[in-house]
């Protein structure tokens, strides 16, 4: 029975300031976790170990090694400031370091800007009036845990001239809630690249870095729009862009990535 994600963040323990537990198979993207999880897990070990943290505003997470099974986090404060607060927290596997990332907490200040630059989202059809974009049973298997839907672009590995995709995502556990929760659902695309794929091939994100332009990201009936956008790809790279929206059009969170693709 999958593992959702609520269920895992809940049966995590935390002792001597770690986090311990065990993620499961239903959770793999090949041979490693899926990063949104790993990302996820690291944000919950800062916040256990630091409660009173003011909101997250950036992250910076690598993914460095394979993880699954039993996991471990730790968090340490790099440097706390009067409004800003580094905090690095690191996932250890069995082979060692999985993943590390590097959060940025801020408080607010006053500013006489208040402004999105950002463009709004296209013209894309609602939830509603999309198709399914990865059936259930092909794909990673942590899929599962996301409902998903193609606005705009290409499927992977489908051969398309497309780089620029949209997609509603949202998790299937009504349960899970909160900023950790959040980021485990935006890194759910695949590669912007991969629709180009005509055949399949292994990937591996590398870095991700994201900032949060919300305290508290919320959306209606829990759908997101997912904008992945690659921006080139040459040597076995592949580097992109990652807009995040809610229903109402809100811009909640950007990001980039880059990735190792092998074809």
């Amino acid at each position: 029975m999958p593992n959702s994600f609520s269920d895992l963040i809940g049966g995590a323990q935390f002792t001597e300031e770690r986090l311990s537990l065990v993620i499961t198979e239903d959770w793999m993207q090949g041979r490693t976790t899926y990063g949104g999880l790993t990302a996820a897990l690291c944000l919950e070990t800062a916040s256990r170990t630091f409660p009173d943290l003011p909101p997250l505003r950036s992250a910076m997470v690598s993914f460095i090694g394979p993880a699954g099974g039993a996991v471990k986090g730790q968090a340490k404060i790099l440097r706390q400031g009067k409004s800003v607060t580094f905090v690095e927290a690191d996932l250890i596997a069995e082979k060692g370091l999985a993943t590390r990332a590097i959060f940025a907490f801020g408080g607010d200040r006053q500013s006489r800007f208040n402004k999105t630059f950002t463009p709004s989202p296209p013209t894309i059809p609602n939830p509603e009036d999309c198709e399914i974009y990865i059936p259930d049973g092909f794909g990673p298997v942590f899929l599962q845990h996301f409902d998903r839907l193609l606005a705009k672009g290409g499927r992977p590995m489908s051969g398309s001239s497309e780089h620029d995709h949209f997609i509603w995502a949202r998790h299937r556990d009504k349960g899970a809630t909160g900023v950790a929760s959040f980021l485990a659902l935006a890194d759910m695309p695949p590669p912007a690249v991969m629709p180009m794929f005509s055949e399949p091939a292994p990937i591996s994100s590398m870095t991700w870095q994201v900032n949060f332009l919300s305290d508290s990201p919320e959306t209606r009936e829990g759908w997101y729009l997912l904008q992945s956008r690659a921006e080139y790809a040459t040597g076995g790279y592949s580097s992109q862009d990652m807009l995040v929206w809610n229903r109402s059009g809100d811009l909640v969170l950007t990001g980039r990535q880059s990735v190792a693709i092998f074809t």
